[in-house]
């Protein structure tokens, strides 16, 4: 069965002096603001595209691997993956890194990147990248 999850932003002003609020309608977890110098510059307590789709990638990641590890007779511990997204503007996003840390008992470290591997190539975030560079560095614990 398909899911639908929804978002909206409401933006006020132009770019570089405007700023938005993006909503998280579906899981009702609230409103951020957002603003060109917290893309582009320093967050200052606002997010950006770029966090959202960090936060994104990292727990599809980690779901993707999780499932994996437990599909292949190991599963995981826990599992701590941080999503690096790069902006560069005029560019747009150039590139993002996983970098996941496990505990899967068990496990050798090249089965272990063999999986995060498996995991970042099949994600449904990481296949929504795919014009994107995305790099990984996989390492247990």
């Amino acid at each position: 069965m398909a899911t639908t999850r929804t978002a909206h932003t409401v933006w006020e002003g132009e770019l570089l002096t405007g700023s938005g609020n993006v909503t998280f309608d579906s899981s009702g977890i609230g409103t951020q603001p957002v603003s060109w110098p917290s893309r582009a510059e320093q967050a200052n307590g606002k997010t950006s595209p770029e966090e959202l789709i960090a936060a994104a990638h990292s727990s599809c990641f980690s779901m993707a691997l999780s499932h994996g590890l437990t599909g292949a007779g190991n599963p995981p511990t826990r599992l701590e993956t941080k999503a690096d997204v790069t902006f560069q503007p005029g560019e747009g996003i150039t590139g993002i890194h996983l970098s996941v840390r496990g505990e899967v008992p068990g496990l050798d470290a090249d089965a272990f990147q063999a999986a995060a591997e498996n995991a970042k190539k099949n994600c449904p975030v990481s296949q929504a990248l795919t014009g994107t560079t995305i790099t990984l560095t996989a390492e247990l614990a």
